[in-house]
């Protein structure tokens, strides 16, 4: 079963891609090959980041004992999502090398200077992921002895806010970063990522300790190290995400700001 889901993986997330590509060029002629793999990397993200939430979600209200309950899909699904994993580092890539190649379309190349470039840019996104498939896969197919399932689908759900990131930059890359849907969906992201990404963390101690008895600023005591630890390195991005998240909003709501208060003082002029 286990060689099933990665072949399905590894066939569904890059043929996803290109078909997003072959699909989007069609339909969008005039868009350039930077806006068609940005959105076609986009596009595959949001639909693994739907599938990851559904699946956690299915394995959260299956699991009643937070720590012996099983579920298939918690190995399934991290063999399956391991390809996308990889993939994903090589669409970004390519988002990377045509958005560059765009400003300076006879001179950029396939390099080891346009790879060095990219991983610097993005070296957390990239390492996030090789630290997903390299660490914490083998310790959920091998190392957790058959426990825990309850915590891994949890950690399934911190995806559900990646699909609002993948549209917020859809949407930007459409023009339409200046629109209602636009703001209501940035909304959403702080939202749903903070909910999901941070505040899931506090929710699995304390349910942990709801089960046996413990007081939640007690249960990482009762943890072993290499489990506090773990969630600490998971923690720690997101943290750092959801502040630059926040700093962005801010960012954009202080220029909106700036912009009517203009288009105001313009208007009284007048």
């Amino acid at each position: 079963m286990l060689l099933s889901a990665l072949a399905c993986g590894a066939v569904v997330f890059p043929g996803l891609y290109f078909s997003f590509r072959t699909v989007l060029t069609r339909l969008f002629p005039k868009w350039s090959d930077a806006d068609v793999v940005c959105v076609s990397e986009r596009l595959v993200s949001a639909v693994h980041g739907s599938l990851a939430t559904a699946a956690g979600v299915i394995i959260v209200t299956s699991c009643k004992d937070v720590m012996n309950d099983n579920h298939w899909l918690v190995n399934s699904f991290a063999i399956f999502g391991a390809p996308y994993m990889s993939f994903d580092i090589f669409a970004m890539y390519l988002s990377h090398f045509h958005t560059q190649k765009a400003k300076s379309p006879t001179t950029y190349r396939h390099s080891l200077q346009a790879v060095r470039a990219f991983l610097y840019k993005d070296w957390m996104l990239v390492l996030h992921h090789v630290t997903l498939v390299s660490v914490f896969m083998p310790i959920t197919l091998f190392f957790r002895r058959g426990l825990g399932d309850f915590f891994i689908g949890c950690l399934f759900t911190t995806e559900f806010s990646t699909p609002f990131v993948s549209i917020g930059k859809i949407l930007i890359q459409l023009g339409l970063d200046d629109t209602c849907l636009h703001r209501l969906n940035g909304l959403v992201v702080l939202l749903t990522f903070f909910a999901c990404r941070i505040l899931i963390f506090p929710f699995m101690y304390w349910t942990y300790g709801q089960q046996f008895g413990i007081p939640l600023f007690k249960v990482a005591f009762h943890l072993p190290l290499h489990c506090n630890l773990g969630n600490v390195v998971i923690l720690a991005p997101q943290v750092y995400w959801f502040i630059l998240l926040v700093k962005k909003a801010r960012r954009l709501y202080l220029r909106q700001k700036k912009a009517k208060t203009d288009s105001e003082k313009e208007s009284k002029q007048d």
